[in-house]
C-alpha cells in the first residue's frame, strides 16, 4: 500500500497489544494517533518516532468518560484525516459478580460498549471521506465463552462482535472495511502469562503473544477480512463443545483466579 496521509487511531496505546498494534502500523509508515489515560503515552509516541521516523499525536483521554470521548472526536475531526480507527481499549477481569462494586461494572460497559459505540459514530464521517479505510475492532474468545466469575466482560465482547458484523454489512459498497478480531490469552507480562498458564490445557492452548496477534491482526485487517481468527484451535473448541459443558468448565478455570 502507499502510505497515506491520514492518521491511523490506536486507543489503548501505550502498552500491551495497543503498544504493539502501533508498533505494526509505524513498521508500515503509517502516521498514528495514540490515546491512553496516562503519560506514559508520550514515551511510546517518542520510541516508535524515534524508531522509524513517522509523525505520531498522542491524546491522553478516559474513555469511560463520555465528554472525553466526544471531545476527543471533535478534536480529531477538526484537525486530522483518519484512515484507521483501531478500538483497542478494553477492560476485563475475575469477580463475583454480586460482590463486584457497581463502578468496576460500570466501567467495563462503558469503555468495552460506549467509548466504541460513540468512537465510531463520530470518526466514520472523517473515515468515509478517504480512498480506502479500516475499522478494527479487538474482540475476544469470550465473546462466544460465557462464563461466571467474569460475567459483563464476555457480553460486552458479545455486543462488539454483533456491532462489528452489523456495521461491516451497512458499510458494504462503502470505502470503510470493518475487522473484528477474536484474540484468545494474551502473554501481555510475565505475572499474567504466569497465571493463565495455571488454567491448564485451556489457557496454555489459547495463550500467544501481543507480538503474534498484533502482526496478524494488522496484516488481516489491511486486507479487509471479516473475522481475524488469532487461535484456531481455541475457536474450534468454542463451537465444538456444548455450552452446558462449556460454561461450567469455564467457570471452574476462572474461580481459580479469584
Amino acid at each position: 500500500m502507499d502510505t497515506p496521509k491520514a492518521y491511523a487511531l490506536v486507543t489503548g496505546a501505550s502498552r500491551g497489544l495497543g503498544r504493539d498494534i502501533a508498533e505494526e502500523l509505524a513498521q508500515r509508515g503509517f502516521p498514528l494517533i495514540l490515546t491512553s489515560t496516562n503519560s506514559r503515552i508520550e514515551e511510546t509516541a517518542e520510541e516508535l518516532r524515534d524508531r522509524y521516523g513517522i509523525p505520531i499525536v498522542t491524546r491522553i483521554a478516559d474513555l469511560t468518560n463520555r465528554e472525553d470521548v466526544l471531545r476527543l472526536t471533535a478534536d480529531l475531526n477538526d484537525h486530522y484525516e483518519l484512515f484507521m480507527l483501531v478500538n483497542n481499549a478494553g477492560m476485563g477481569g475475575s469477580r463475583s459478580f454480586s460482590e463486584a462494586p457497581t463502578d468496576y461494572l460500570e466501567r467495563i460497559i462503558d469503555l468495552n460498549i460506549m467509548a466504541v459505540t460513540l468512537l465510531t459514530h463520530e470518526l466514520l464521517p472523517n473515515l468515509k471521506r478517504q480512498p480506502k479505510a479500516y475499522i478494527l475492532n479487538i474482540g475476544s474468545m469470550t465473546a462466544f465463552n460465557p462464563c461466571a466469575y467474569k460475567t459483563v466482560y464476555p457480553a460486552s465482547k458479545a455486543f462488539l462482535w454483533s456491532f462489528s458484523l452489523g456495521l461491516r454489512e451497512e458499510l458494504k459498497g462503502s470505502a470503510v472495511s470493518v475487522s473484528i478480531a477474536s484474540p484468545g490469552a494474551m502473554a501481555t507480562n510475565d505475572e499474567v502469562t504466569a497465571r493463565i498458564q495455571r488454567q491448564g490445557f485451556w489457557g496454555k492452548a489459547t495463550l500467544k503473544s501481543t507480538q503474534h496477534i498484533a502482526r496478524k491482526c494488522v496484516r488481516q485487517t489491511l486486507k479487509g477480512k471479516r473475522h481475524i481468527i488469532i487461535n484456531p484451535l481455541a475457536l474450534a473448541l468454542s463451537c465444538l463443545v456444548p455450552d452446558s459443558v462449556r460454561v461450567p468448565l469455564l467457570s471452574r478455570i476462572v474461580k481459580r483466579e479469584l
